[in-house]
């Protein structure tokens, strides 16, 4: 099993792109890339900590590659927004890939790429080390599945992993 580290945004939508992809056997909510050692959502929240909101998605590669990951990423959230996705703002939104291998680093360079055609500004995924990773307290986990009723999942989680599933269908076990 391998695993890749995935900050598109809220954490809720991206984790919620990621369950149910045939070869995905997890995918949990998690901060990584700042300075806090002992990272917590509040703290992340503020800003403050230089964390993402990130998923970590371990996964077997010989049934999904990282690179079909990297385009269901690159679907659930936009790319070329810096340190935002819609109504969230700052750091701890970035777009942002953290390789657990040189090889994942080497093809998320080469996707980065290969996509840049398909949007009308820039890319601004930063690839980046996941110091201090550590995964999201439990009331994040399965957060959409458990909420869907809620404000947030039905106006912006639901959407966009409608929009994931529907573009990525092919993917999804039944």
């Amino acid at each position: 099993m391998e695993r890749a580290l995935l900050g598109g945004g809220c954490f809720w939508c991206t984790e919620g792109a990621f369950k149910g992809i045939h070869g995905v056997e997890s995918a949990l909510p998690a901060y990584a890339g700042g300075f806090d050692p002992r990272p917590h959502y509040r703290a992340v929240c503020s800003g403050t900590t230089g964390h993402a909101e990130i998923v970590e998605v371990v996964f077997d590669e010989t049934i999904v590659p990282f690179e079909t990951l990297l385009e269901v990423f690159f679907t659930v959230h936009d790319p070329t927004q810096l340190n935002r996705q819609g109504n969230d703002i700052g750091t701890q939104y970035r777009s942002c890939i953290m390789p657990t291998t040189s090889k994942q680093g080497d093809v998320a360079r080469r996707v980065i790429d290969e996509m840049q055609p398909l949007f009308d500004a820039d890319i601004v995924t930063t690839i980046e080390e996941p110091t201090h990773f550590t995964i999201a307290e439990e009331e994040h986990h399965d957060y959409y599945a458990r909420n869907p009723a809620q404000g947030y999942c039905m106006a912006v989680v639901g959407p966009k992993i409608s929009k994931v599933r529907a573009k990525h269908a092919h993917l999804y076990t039944a």
